[in-house]
């Protein structure tokens, strides 16, 4: 029997069954006979809470009084997904749950099912730092997650007769939230706007900004840290004297005014009022958390020695958007201690360190100083100083004049910006990158000044996913299986034992064993995607999975014209559907409102999966499904099902990626690009292990330098493949559009003028790898030896490594003594 070190709770199951008896009778006001699943829901949520309750105040406890500095990870998104079947696994109830709920007439299933998805998040971003605090839990590392609590997330996609995305909201606190605490009393106040009068400011107007905390369980270490999200509320509700008047909507507008800030999660912002919503809930949960962290780490002093800061927390820049803390922190320094300038920079550069997340210069947020000084003019005033004394400390360590123009913090064009990775670079004591190669490119391109002046700056950690609930929950079965392979489960805490796999890779029981789990895992998602959304899908096929952001360097693009040069191939008897590898093709994607040419590739992918999958030439051969608002509860269903994994980027623009890992980890193999983690994951489970394909950075560099998006060069492409050039045309002429030539004709010009992202270019060679994995996967059990390698090979990218890495190389900081819950 495999030795067991998961967290398991003494109580019975009949107790547990009392407990949740208990929360519906006093909290939900139910008897068990009345109760629904949302209400035994609540009621469980409630007594597992309760559970965590006094290990999350003795970290809070340890956090203040202990000598160990503290990580505030600042983050515009927390994508978190469902809480109860985490919190269950961390506090040792999965197994009494299991069996209480029974008691009141439900399976667990349908009670886990019963919690709403909170959409805080738009993807990869979001996720990371999910599991991030996850994992800063579970090593025991003190830390706050601050961000905002939306009360839309990321939009609801639905799709028209048509195939469109429709936006629609995302009303995530439609049900009851057991999760949350709401603080009154530690709301504090932010104030934007004004001006500033002889050195000091005078705000036009304040919001208040009220915590909403959530528990953060670690994983077998006895601590609970704290996600806190900031939500705005007016400094007066209701003008009653308007309100009288019978002037209903101008009695409430100063709590609308401040409730947009934090109603939804990435407004459009192709406005200036957008950019203005933008930057307000930047600065709006940035400044609330900088003022919370003060008064945690110095408790009822009304003036602090704020010199011991850095020593107390450090704030972890997630991306761009929390960078206007820098300013934020020196005002507060400045003008509400009285510090001087040079004391203020020397604490807040040893406060702030930076991860970047992207090479898209597009996405290196940059605001217009005429904005900044409207919302927040002392902090233009501050960032025009931080600028000022940056550009003095460049010419001491350069002559080249332009150098120091191009690293300038405010830019020095006819319409100034200030770009904010300049001003985190020059501020913050690190910067990371995500994966090996971007950081390498971080510091040759997109960074190079800044990486040629302060080499020291600048590191690496590249990500990584929570094993437990990307592989312990999502996957049971298969962490089934590698617990009894192993012996023991000490694996899902220090996931580098998945090496101990390896000579099982050469174990023919157990590869039968792992086929069998991921067959299985197939059957179990045919029959979710049957029930949430209508699809009849074959688990006796190859399933073949893109899931991510939809986006042009992402390509989803090249994968829906390989899938149409496939079914062209079938119905024009160039390829005989024997010959092929039953294959089902599934996307999730969704695309930012407003854009454009990803909104076309989404609507193309729905008519390209109409047309073939009422194709009877093509039945049981070939299938393609686009689940409609893809989410974690997806994720966690189809990426153990799915055997081939798309990773197909254009080499030098994804930063890492994490849903990579999450599928080796789970047993797919990949096709992919040297992009982002995928070179680290090759080189791991190795490059026998991996469908390699396209050009790599420097021949996507060359083809650059040659005029391929400037010079039409993609034409050639297409006039010189048939296959292409075939597939293209019949987007062209209206096989995907019930023959309206015209619906696609920007998304068929983007491709055959311009193709920026090389779609064209890397087609051939991922045509030609679809060949090698169809050889591949006819082999049953190379291939399945092959995924067992590929679960063995990764426990590198636990995101417990990358916290580990930070730990040593960002924030020079430690773990807590472990505490016995």
């Amino acid at each position: 029997m495999a030795a067991s070190t998961a967290p398991h709770n003494p109580m019975s199951a009949a107790d547990f069954a009392n407990e949740i008896r208990y929360e519906l009778k006093y909290t939900q006001g139910v008897t068990p006979k009345e109760a629904t699943v949302d209400d035994v829901y609540v009621a469980a949520a409630t007594a597992v809470r309760k559970h965590l309750v006094d290990s999350w105040e003795t970290t809070k406890q340890d956090m203040v009084n202990g000598n160990t500095k503290a990580v505030g990870y600042l983050s515009a998104e927390f994508l978190m997904g469902r809480q109860l079947q985490n919190a269950l696994l961390n506090s040792g109830l999965t197994e009494q749950f299991d069996e209480a709920v029974k008691e009141f007439g439900f399976e667990a299933k349908d009670v886990i099912d019963a919690e709403y998805e909170p959409g805080l998040g738009n993807g990869g971003l979001g996720r990371l730092a999910a599991c991030f605090i996850d994992s800063l839990a579970s090593l025991g590392v003190p830390a706050f997650g601050y961000g905002i609590q939306y009360q839309y997330g990321i939009f609801k996609q639905k799709f028209d007769e048509n195939g469109k995305q429709i936006e629609t909201p995302d009303y995530w606190l439609l049900k009851e939230n057991p999760w949350g605490h709401t603080d009154y009393n530690r709301q504090v106040h932010v104030s934007f706007g004004g001006e500033v009068k002889d050195g000091k400011w005078a705000p036009a107007w304040s919001v208040r900004a009220i915590p909403v905390d959530y528990m953060v369980p670690g994983y077998a270490s006895g601590r609970v840290n704290t996600l806190r999200l900031w939500t705005a509320k007016a400094e007066n509700e209701l003008d009653l004297l308007t309100f009288n008047k019978s002037e209903y909507t101008e009695a409430v507008a100063e709590q609308i005014k401040a409730e947009t800030i934090t109603k939804i999660l990435y407004p459009e912002d192709s406005t200036k009022v957008g950019k203005q919503l933008r930057l307000e809930q930047q600065y709006f949960f940035v400044a609330a958390s900088i003022q919370d962290a003060i008064r945690t780490f110095y408790p009822g002093q009304d003036k602090p020695d704020l010199t011991t800061f850095p020593q107390k927390i450090c704030f972890q820049l997630n991306d761009t958007h929390p960078v206007i803390g820098i300013a934020e922190l020196m005002r507060v320094l400045l003008d509400d201690y009285g510090y001087d300038w040079n004391t203020a920079w020397d604490i807040t550069s040893h406060t702030f360190n930076y991860t970047c997340h992207t090479l898209l210069p597009e996405a290196l947020e940059q605001w217009p100083v005429e904005l900044i000084s409207e919302l927040l003019p002392r902090h233009m005033q501050i960032i025009e100083e931080i600028d000022r004394h940056f550009v003095e400390e460049l010419k001491g360590l350069t002559t080249d004049q332009e150098k120091i123009d191009r690293m300038r913090i405010i830019s020095t064009d006819d319409e100034p910006k200030v770009r904010m990775a300049y001003l985190a670079t020059a501020a913050g004591q690190h910067v990371n990158g995500v994966a090996e190669l971007h950081s390498e490119l971080l510091k040759d391109v997109t960074l190079k000044d800044f990486s040629d002046l302060y080499p020291q700056k600048f590191t690496n950690v590249t990500n990584g996913v929570t094993p437990r609930r990307f592989v312990k929950i999502a996957n049971p079965r298969m962490s089934d299986l590698i617990t009894e392979g192993l012996g023991t489960d000490a694996w899902i805490s220090d996931l580098e034992m998945l090496k101990g796999l390896v000579p099982l890779a050469d174990d023919p029981e157990f590869v039968k064993k792992f086929a069998e789990v991921k067959k299985a895992n197939k059957r179990d998602f045919a029959a979710f995607a049957k029930r949430k959304y209508g699809f009849d899908v074959d688990p006796n096929t190859m399933f073949n999975s893109m899931i991510k952001r939809l986006h042009e360097y992402k390509r989803q693009a090249l994968k829906i014209l390989a899938v149409i040069s496939t079914y062209a191939n079938i119905k024009s008897g160039k390829v005989n559907p024997d010959d092929l590898v039953p294959r089902t093709v599934f996307f999730g994607a969704k695309a930012a409102p407003g854009y454009y040419l990803a909104k076309q590739t989404i609507q193309l992918i729905n008519n390209v999966s109409r047309v073939i999958n009422n194709d009877p030439d093509v039945k049981g051969k070939l299938a393609v499904y686009f689940p409609w608002n893809y989410n974690i509860e997806l994720a966690e269903n189809l990426i153990p099902a799915t055997d081939l994994d798309e990773q197909i980027s254009q080499a030098g623009k994804e930063a890492s990626g994490t849903g990579n890992m999450k599928f080796a980890l789970n047993g797919a193999l990949t096709v992919g690009t040297l992009d982002g983690a995928n070179v680290e994951i090759r080189n791991l489970v190795g490059a026998e292990n991996f469908f390699l394909f396209g050009m790599d950075v420097n021949e996507v560099t060359d083809l650059y330098a040659k005029g391929y998006d400037t010079k039409g060069l993609s034409r050639g492409y297409y006039e010189s493949d048939p296959d292409l050039k075939q597939a293209i045309d019949m987007v062209a002429d209206g096989t995907f559009s019930n023959g309206d030539k015209d619906t696609y004709k920007d998304l068929v010009n983007d491709w055959l003028t311009k193709d920026y992202f090389m779609t064209l270019a890397d087609f051939r060679s991922y045509m030609d790898i679809q060949s090698k994995i169809e050889e591949t996967y006819r082999d049953e059990q190379k291939w399945a030896r092959m995924a067992v390698l590929n679960v063995a090979n990764s426990g590198y990218f636990s995101s417990d490594r990358s916290i580990k890495d930070y730990l040593d190389r960002v924030w020079m900081t430690g773990a807590m003594p472990a505490h016995e819950a």
